[in-house]
């Protein structure tokens, strides 16, 4: 589901990640809404996942709405590294 290289952004909430699809989606990235993969904890069980190659237009795209990003993890072999923590 997600494949190397690739990052997983978790909201605080289901209504934030849904927001942030739509924002993202508005702005013509390349994202998709996934659950949660099984290795990451979330307590609203949707993620957003993209290239890396996207991620300061994601972020800005975010900060811009007043929405930021909970946690931020970038899939490596068959890991997680996380790039952005609580």
């Amino acid at each position: 589901m997600v494949k190397d290289g690739e990052l997983v952004a978790i909201f605080h909430s289901i209504h934030r990640v849904m927001k942030a699809e739509k924002i993202l989606k508005q702005a013509q990235m390349s994202i998709l809404l996934i659950p949660v993969p099984r290795q990451l904890t979330s307590d609203c069980g949707l993620a957003i996942r993209f290239e890396a190659s996207l991620r300061g237009e994601v972020e800005a795209t975010l900060a811009a709405a007043g929405l930021e990003i909970q946690e931020l993890h970038q899939r490596q072999a068959k890991t997680f590294i996380c790039l952005k923590a609580p």
